[in-house]
């Protein structure tokens, strides 16, 4: 996609565009001096709208992201850049928020890829205590803010070892007295993107959606491989690899925290991130325990089954089990 704005552009008679410094399916991500307040350096997030869409529908978009923006500007806390202003330029809407120097996590982990080598675990763990204190403040905000894009490229370290979670290009505020509508297109990258988010009236997302995203990333991060898609998870549940396997350094209770969360179906996943973040690094015990071995799909095979006829039972458990999920995605 050719960029919108070109070097030297300014925007709103205050932000002059350097260059720009990102690309999604919803515009670019343009690195900017504030002119107003000098030596400033923001990032300029571009909302293009689906061109598809109708007069009516766009309108009601932008009146959308306008309430959302509202909401993010509102937000403070350190390991989330500032939302400091937001205005709308012909047909694009534009988010300004702080620039965040440093690498993103996937170029840290490539970078160790092709050393042969894995991030630490108590790298990893130090970054996974950060993020969670971030969606923990995130999910906690009345109505509560789901970020529905966790990966690693969405998080950055800073100089000084601070993480920051960015690009809220998909953020979903959970407003149940209102109909979502998609003001930005696309379900989140496929390898981090739970299948209740393929759903197209996006009712079903929520807090253990990013939940979801995150254990995928932690999972991509230690093993320096993609994990299985969620979608190739429900028709094949052998096909996500146990993360020892690929790194046997990762601790068992890691492993377990990464599986538990990236159960399929939503109620098999921790019910908050504090729930996440206490089985982690707390040590405490939960009532449905992580299942590292097996999707929340996959019925045990018992010793205790051994006929025919039990066999063909534990298959129709299966069946039904699920039917349960399609018919609770497409309530």
């Amino acid at each position: 996609m050719t960029p919108t704005l070109k070097n030297g552009e300014v925007l709103r008679g205050r932000y002059k565009v350097r260059e720009q410094i990102g690309q999604g399916g919803a515009g670019s991500i343009y690195l900017a001096d504030d002119l107003r307040l000098v030596g400033r350096v923001c990032a300029l997030k571009e909302v293009e709208y689906d061109r598809s869409l109708s007069d009516e529908i766009r309108e009601e978009a932008r009146q959308q992201f306008l309430r959302e923006a509202t909401i993010l500007a509102r937000l403070d806390h350190p390991n989330l850049p500032k939302v400091s202003d937001f205005f709308s330029n012909d047909i694009r809407d534009y988010l300004v928020m702080d620039y965040v120097p440093g690498d993103d996590l996937r170029t840290m982990m490539l970078n160790a890829r092709r050393e042969k080598k894995f991030l630490s675990e108590h790298d990893v763990l130090n970054w996974t205590r950060q993020l969670a204190d971030a969606l923990a403040y995130l999910h906690n905000q009345q109505p509560s803010i789901v970020h529905r894009d966790i990966k690693p490229s969405n998080l950055k370290i800073t100089p000084t070892g601070l993480l920051k979670l960015v690009d809220f290009g998909l953020v979903k505020i959970l407003a149940p007295e209102e109909v979502t509508i998609t003001v930005i297109q696309g379900q989140g990258t496929a390898l981090y993107t739970p299948i209740e988010q393929y759903a197209s009236d996006e009712a079903h997302t929520d807090a253990r959606s990013d939940i979801y995203s995150f254990g995928a990333t932690l999972y991509h991060l230690l093993t320096n491989e993609p994990p299985a898609d969620a979608r190739k998870r429900f028709l094949n549940p052998e096909s996500l690899q146990p993360p020892r396997q690929i790194n046997p350094s990762i601790s068992p209770r890691t492993e377990k925290a990464i599986l538990w969360a990236m159960a399929l179906h939503p109620d098999e996943r921790p019910n908050s991130i504090e729930a996440f973040s206490d089985y982690l690094f707390s040590g405490h015990e939960i009532l449905t325990r992580p299942r590292p071995s097996q999707s929340a799909f996959d019925i045990p095979r018992l010793d205790i089954f051994g006929h025919q006829a039990d066999t063909l039972l534990i298959w129709t458990s299966a069946g039904l089990l699920l039917l349960s999920l399609i018919a609770t995605l497409t309530r």
